[in-house]
């Protein structure tokens, strides 16, 4: 269980549990509720837990450091433009902030090309 914790949420572990025929200790079938049981009791982190432990940041804190709006976050992740995984049963999503853009490289002049300081003449 623990090592499906790190990909999947509550709902989703307890479905791929329910599917390879596990049960649990009362013989039961496994439902988000047991799962958390299951966390609560053998000190297992969540999904949303091991994201945040992993740099993943909140809405609120992404608005926050982009100074944007929670519409400009959706706007973004609908455009691509954020990373986002669903980290819990609930859909609250986790991001990635996006890399920063590197700044466009300025052209060198070649070492053995003079630079072109004045102009000789002038205008007719």
């Amino acid at each position: 269980m623990d090592t499906l914790l790190d990909e999947y949420t509550d709902a989703q572990v307890a479905h791929i549990l329910n599917e390879r025929g596990a049960s649990t200790g009362a013989g039961a079938t496994f439902d988000p509720d047991s799962i958390r049981w299951v966390r609560f009791s053998a000190r297992l982190k969540s999904l949303k837990e091991r994201l945040l432990e992993a740099g993943m940041l909140t809405g609120k804190q992404v608005c926050a450091q982009l100074g944007m709006s929670r519409n400009t976050l959706r706007r973004w992740r609908a455009e691509g433009r954020i990373q986002a995984r669903i980290c819990n049963d609930n859909g609250e999503c986790l991001y990635w902030l996006p890399e920063p853009a590197t700044p466009p490289t300025t052209p060198t002049t070649p070492m053995n090309v003079p630079l072109v300081t004045s102009a000789a003449g002038g205008a007719v």
